[in-house]
């Protein structure tokens, strides 16, 4: 039975809804009946995932499916080292259970709340220029289609709907399960320091080059960054990780508790935002440390905010940031919140922010409860310059008639969308949006 009206939020607060019924199916079978069912009645149904998106992509005003009780990992091939896990589980409990396997993900963000289904639908990435996003490791998917059908697909099997669904905004059916090509558990070393932002831009294409994962943040109004270099070693490297005291006062207390406070009191007297922001780009301590993968790759951040970021083609980055960097003294409003840069290597999937391209993902945030449309929008002028396209799970306002010029296979992903769901089942007031009406 579903459980009627329940208020849903994301984790930002940005997006709520109150879906009519929510349904938590336990299996593969139950959830065909669910969609099937909502289907029939002519009302529509969403996904609601970990809700870690700040977009309304899982708001769901008719009938939403909560999937928390369909996890875990299905079946695994150590051989090909190809497992397959239920869409409900989380990047966190998938990261623990591969781990036991022996087996990792080649590339990961730095969150791990999401559900590996919500992960994918979104374009969700980590960095290293020769890496894709998440998308990028699978290879199969189950859905469940708007009439309760089962499609499988893959490279070689329904290809197209395999090029589509592999970000799919949740537009084309309700995945199931999830078949990823992993690797053998290895260690990253990691190596975080404050350097000066000139030599970071200065050195961007070579540091991008020449190591696995390449990051850093730009605290507006300081005059250095935070630089994160993570190389890959094999797993039987010595480790070295940092100790629960180094962990505590570096990441909790320095970029949890002391950090939030800054952000509060900014939020509290604004004019303190900027010498804030300088003092914060200069305290951040130098680390070097190396551990398994995933917990190199996954730091817990505890204070909240709003996000927007978008991808650019690699060789633009530059001068998109130094766009960004005179427009930020500008604002009305200061911003107190770093920026972070990434980057990725292109892909082949339609509606991925990568697709064709190598790029460079530049993602901007503030502090919840503090001004921010007039920033977000001064950096999509910016980045439309040069034909950014947002990330599907962070805060923008572009629509269908822009976004199809910005992805060279957006009308064969509507069509496609057309095939699987022709009523809209699975449309929302986002995806009319960005997709237009189905």
């Amino acid at each position: 039975m579903p459980i009627q009206r329940r208020q849903w939020s994301n984790w930002a607060g940005t997006a709520k809804a109150t879906p009519q019924r929510v349904h938590r199916p336990r299996s593969a079978a139950e959830i065909a009946e669910v969609v099937a069912g909502v289907a029939e009645a002519g009302h529509r149904v969403r996904a609601l995932g970990s809700g870690h998106s700040f977009t309304a992509i899982a708001a769901a005003d008719s009938d939403a499916l909560d999937l928390a009780a369909w996890t875990g990992i299905e079946r695994a091939d150590l051989e090909t080292q190809q497992v397959t896990v239920r869409s409900g589980t989380t990047l966190r409990t998938l990261n623990a259970a591969l781990d036991a396997l022996g087996l990792a993900m080649t590339n990961l963000g730095d969150i791990d709340a999401q559900t590996i289904a919500g992960a994918i639908s979104t374009g969700t990435h980590g960095t290293g220029a020769r890496f894709g996003g998440i998308s990028t490791q699978i290879v199969a998917l189950e859905l469940v289609l708007a009439d309760g059908s089962v499609a499988r697909c893959s490279a070689d099997e329904r290809p197209e709907l395999f090029h589509a669904a592999r970000v799919g905004l949740g537009a084309l059916g309700v995945i199931s399960t999830v078949t990823l090509q992993c690797e053998p558990s290895f260690v990253l070393s990691a190596q975080e320091r404050p350097e000066p932002l000139e030599q970071v831009l200065e050195g961007f294409d070579d540091n991008a080059a020449n190591n696995d994962h390449f990051e850093f943040y730009w605290f507006p109004y300081g005059a250095k960054a935070l630089v994160k270099r993570n190389n890959r070693l094999p797993v039987d490297a010595e480790r070295k990780p940092l100790s629960r005291l180094k962990q505590f006062v570096d990441y909790e207390l320095t970029e949890n508790v002391a950090f939030g406070g800054l952000c509060r009191l900014g939020r509290a007297v604004p004019k303190l935002v900027r010498p804030l922001g300088a003092f914060a780009s200069q305290v951040s301590s130098p680390r070097e440390y190396s551990d398994l993968s995933h917990r190199v790759f996954v730091t817990h951040r505890g204070v909240r905010f709003v996000e927007s970021e978008y991808a650019v083609p690699r060789e633009s980055v530059l001068d998109v940031l130094a766009e960004l960097r005179t427009v930020v003294p500008r604002l009305k409003d200061p911003v107190a919140f770093p920026v972070e840069v990434r980057v990725a290597a292109a892909d082949d999937i339609w509606l991925s922010t990568a697709n064709g391209r190598d790029s460079a993902y530049i993602a901007i945030h503030q502090f919840l409860g503090m001004p921010y449309r007039e920033y977000f929008s001064a950096f999509e002028n910016v980045v439309g310059q040069v034909g950014g396209r947002p990330h599907w799970g962070k805060m923008h306002d572009l629509d269908a008639s822009v976004l199809r010029t910005r992805y060279p296979h957006f009308d064969d992903f509507l069509r496609i969308r057309k095939e699987c769901d022709p009523a809209g089942t699975f449309a929302n007031t986002y995806l009319d949006r960005v997709l237009g009406s189905a």
